[in-house]
């Protein structure tokens, strides 16, 4: 049997806490440095907390450090390894070699017993069989792998290596290969590979050919939408995936709650039908709530992207930020002082006051306003310029949504099914109570009843089951065996209680099992590296890094990376998107001939795409 792990995002620990509650099973977040998210850093008391709390459930926190190294940080870099171990962490998310060179050997004079896993990060742009089987090698206990792959690719992975193979399956989706984007370095000197991307794969772009003509004007051309995977979850499952992964460390709690409570129930329908195959990663059931709805929350529009080996239409060039739920079109206008009241055709939709709408404007650009009174089909809001009658009006912010997952909160228990032996002697009452949880934990505890005898044998066992049946500090209470073969006794609610809270505080004493970690010991090559000659793309940024290249046979000539070198003739991105495809002009799909060279241009910069047709991928490069 195969555990299936849903694995969310946290921006800190609140988040993390929140996503535990209504279902992950693991919980990826940064420390406080080196993490590919510069504006998500947190502390190690603040992972030690999370950890606390993941662990009463089995569930995992896995530490991203995930940016490439310099030689002056590395012995930062290795004190906070040791650091989020102590706190409790079960696995580092990495990207530079040197981390498993750390791992094994310390650094300096510095050299402590690390044992927790590594996870090769995305960033690794894991995307063929034979870089799997390198990094497994490595000692990595799990691969977390590009996510433009298709099934097929997924599944010629999983039989070349046998760690655990980890995939997004919800949330933004970075138009190139992951850990292989120079686009934002060199723009604004700022490194996606060290946690500074300024996301210039949202930005506007015009693209011209190469006499200078304008073929589109002032549109995200780079700008894919986002991930939805969760109709293709038991399709994945059965290629091989393990953890399935949802982007969004920037985001905040309603967004993860919304989304890893969407995925949870899909996650528990699949164990449900097929039961001998698979099982979830961690223990406990989530209660109350709301009901989630990612329609509801931001997005950019949803794809599959590359998962049937198909193409399709990926971009969301009109519109880079989320633009939510299409709710209809404006029929008409009514410009008063200091509002406007817009009517929409749509009138199957419940409208709230403080609603968030969008819309796109003449100019193209994407504008978007409260709704200060809504009624019906009408919206009266401040007035906004932007707006004309035809205007395709979304709903960004559902107020009514936001406030039933703010009231509507999961819990998340234990189940723990709790024996009791009644027994009297010399007068004086006595109760053995056992509770085994879910997990295989096992407690007793003796009790003293009191010297009364229940004169009501049947209300008395009924108070002793309502009592100790109830939920207590994370379990859930199933009453078992009880026997009462010479009576029971006369108890009170309040002594009850008092068993039944022991009972959970000798469960907490003990640490809940975790199911499935897999542990491999890293630094040692095992498989040598796959390509003679290293590249800026490998993202070589110390010493330690070369040298565990070197000692997988890589060329003498270790090439740097493009942070240290600004190689003017590097790509800058490799994508398997193609605008050339979004736009139909391209040559193989759609017959297009004596296309002309294509350029992007963005605040007076040009940058070459090129067109990788027998790879069917598309890059970008300085023109």
């Amino acid at each position: 049997m195969r555990q299936l792990e849903l694995l969310a995002p946290a921006r800190d620990a609140q988040i993390g806490i929140a996503a535990i509650d209504c279902g992950a099973d693991a919980v990826y977040i940064a420390g406080p440095q080196f993490g590919a998210r510069q504006a998500a850093g947190n502390s190690i008391d603040d992972i030690r907390k999370l950890c606390s709390h993941a662990h009463r459930f089995g569930a995992r926190i896995f530490v991203a450090l995930n940016t490439i190294l310099y030689d002056d940080e590395l012995e930062a870099a290795y004190r906070q390894m040791l650091d989020v171990q102590e706190a409790g962490a079960d696995a580092l998310i990495v990207q530079d070699m040197a981390v498993v060179k750390m791992a094994s050997e310390g650094i300096g004079n510095m050299k402590e017993d690390f044992r927790i896993p590594l996870h090769a990060s995305t960033q690794c742009a894991i995307r063929t069989p034979e870089h799997a089987v390198f990094l497994e090698g490595l000692g990595f206990s799990r691969l977390i792998l590009e996510r433009e792959l298709s099934l097929d690719q997924i599944k010629a992975i999983r039989k070349a290596v046998s760690c655990e193979l980890e995939f997004f399956v919800h949330g933004a989706l970075c138009v190139c290969y992951s850990g292989q984007c120079y686009l934002s370095e060199k723009i604004a000197g700022r490194s996606a590979n060290r946690g500074a991307c300024i996301q210039a794969c949202r930005s506007r772009y015009d693209l011209i050919d190469s006499d200078g003509k304008v073929l589109v004007k002032d549109k995200a051309l780079l700008s894919l939408k986002d991930y939805n995977l969760k109709a293709r979850l038991k399709d994945l499952a059965d290629a091989g995936i393990t953890s399935f992964k949802i982007e969004g460390r920037l985001k905040n709690e309603s967004y993860v709650r919304n989304v890893v409570r969407d995925y949870s129930l899909a996650l528990d329908e699949i164990v449900r039908r097929n039961p001998e195959d698979y099982e979830r990663g961690s223990y406990g059931q989530v209660t109350g709530g709301f009901t989630p709805d990612t329609t509801k929350t931001f997005n950019r529009g949803y794809t599959e992207l590359f998962i049937d080996g198909r193409r399709g239409k990926w971009a969301s060039m009109d519109a880079a930020k989320s633009m939510g739920e299409e709710i209809g079109v404006v029929t008409g206008l009514n410009k008063e002082r200091s509002s406007v009241v817009l009517k929409l055709r749509r009138r199957d939709i419940v409208l709230n006051n403080g609603d968030g709408f969008s819309f796109v404007a003449r100019d193209g650009s994407v504008a978007g306003f409260r709704g200060d009174v809504c009624s019906g089909n009408t919206i009266r809001c401040k007035s906004n310029g932007s707006l004309f009658t035809g205007a395709v009006i979304f709903r960004n912010i559902n107020q009514a949504f936001e406030k039933e997952i703010e009231r509507q909160v999961c819990q998340r228990s234990i189940s723990a099914a709790v024996s009791l032996d009644f027994s009297s002697k010399d007068g004086i009452w006595s109760v053995s109570a056992t509770a085994l949880s879910e997990d295989g934990r096992s407690v007793s505890e003796v009790f003293q009843a009191g010297d009364q005898t229940a004169n009501n044998f049947g209300r008395m066992m009924e108070m002793i089951q309502g009592q100790i049946g109830k939920s207590t500090g994370g379990y859930r209470f199933l009453i078992g065996d009880i026997s009462a073969g010479q009576g029971l006794p006369f108890m009170t609610s309040a002594s009850l209680n008092a068993i039944r809270r022991k009972l959970a505080e000798l469960l907490d004493s003990r640490p809940c099992g975790k199911k499935g970690i897999l542990l491999r010991k890293p630094g040692k090559v095992t498989k040598p590296f796959p390509q003679k000659d290293t590249v800026y793309q490998n993202n070589i940024s110390n010493h330690l890094s070369k040298q565990l290249y070197l000692e997988a046979g890589a060329s003498v000539d270790i090439a740097e990376a493009y942070e240290l070198t600004h190689e003017p003739s590097a790509e800058l991105m490799r994508t398997k998107y193609c605008i050339r495809y979004e736009l139909g002009i391209c040559p193989v799909h759609h017959g297009c001939r004596n296309i002309k060279p294509l350029f992007l241009l963005n605040n007076g910069q040009r940058f070459a795409l090129h067109f990788d047709c027998r790879n069917c991928e598309m890059t970008v490069v300085e023109a």
